[in-house]
């Protein structure tokens, strides 16, 4: 139970950040758009509280859950624009709404999770997950809306041990990241090796495959949620299938999707003393 009580812990703080960051903007940066498909600010935050409603049926009404699941992937399937149709399923206009509306969401949220087993399942948009990696998904989701928000207002990011669960997410991913998009993946996953803020050595994968990839966990992070592509990140890789992977690797459920196209620029740097290949 520790480890789920570790990650809901954490993912209760990325929530305290995100707030922290969205509170005390003004009207006209709520209207601001970000990198990410020219989302506004209010659409971030609005993407978050809604899929944390959802998320919060999921363990409280997991047959409404499923009912309502058709429509939003159908929308995620067919709409152009996601934040038309999911801001007006959420029912907030203003920011003030929001942010009162997302607090008692997900406070809720995390009493429902904390009130589970670990090995507990919970539906989503894909297969069921666990409530450990129901928890991480929620973690990550947040983190990387927070990192387009922060990349848009040049807000530095002091990443901490968080990002573990970020990383072991993306991971676990490679064989989703192919399969969904009806490739075959490779058998086995390349040797990874990230260095922690901390400067310890998180570690996945054979210590003896011809596959590899090193560098940061920040930027293994970006890459695996698509934040950044992965050519402009001090990633290091080699082997077979590896560049491969990293140009489609998707931490996230729904479907296909593409990371940033080179060439973008970003005010968001690491921390002095974080984050830095050895």
């Amino acid at each position: 139970m520790e480890k789920l009580e570790k990650i809901i812990s954490d993912l209760e703080a990325e929530y305290r950040r995100f707030d922290d960051l969205l509170t005390g903007l003004n009207h006209r940066q709520w209207e601001l758009e970000t990198r990410f498909y020219g989302w506004t600010i209010f659409d971030e935050a609005a993407h978050i509280a809604f899929f944390d409603h959802e998320a919060l049926l999921a363990a409280e009404n997991p047959r409404l859950f499923r009912q309502r699941s058709v429509r939003v992937m159908e929308i995620i399937r067919t709409a152009s624009h996601w934040p038309e149709h999911f801001n007006a399923m959420l029912g907030e206009k203003h920011p003030s709404g929001l942010l009162e509306n997302w607090r008692k969401c997900r406070k809720r949220l995390l009493t429902a999770l904390s009130e589970l087993g670990a090995g507990d399942r919970l539906p989503w948009y894909g297969p069921d997950l666990s409530v450990a990696s129901f928890a991480t998904a929620r973690l990550m989701e947040t983190w990387a809306h927070s990192q387009d928000v922060r990349d848009l207002l040049g807000k530095r990011r002091i990443n901490g041990p968080e990002l573990f669960h970020i990383a072991r997410l993306g991971v676990s991913t490679f064989a989703w990241s192919f399969k969904i998009r009806g490739l075959t993946p490779p058998e086995l996953i390349p040797r990874i090796e990230l260095t922690a803020p901390s400067g310890e050595t998180w570690a996945w994968g054979s210590p003896d495959a011809c596959s590899r990839i090193w560098g940061t966990a920040r930027d293994f992070c970006l890459v695996v949620t698509q934040r950044r592509n992965f050519r402009e990140t001090g990633l290091n890789w080699q082997g077979p299938h590896v560049a491969e992977w990293l140009s489609i690797a998707q931490a996230f459920a729904g479907i296909p999707q593409n990371p940033p196209v080179p060439g973008k620029e970003y005010k968001d740097k690491p921390d002095k003393g974080q984050d830095q290949k050895p």
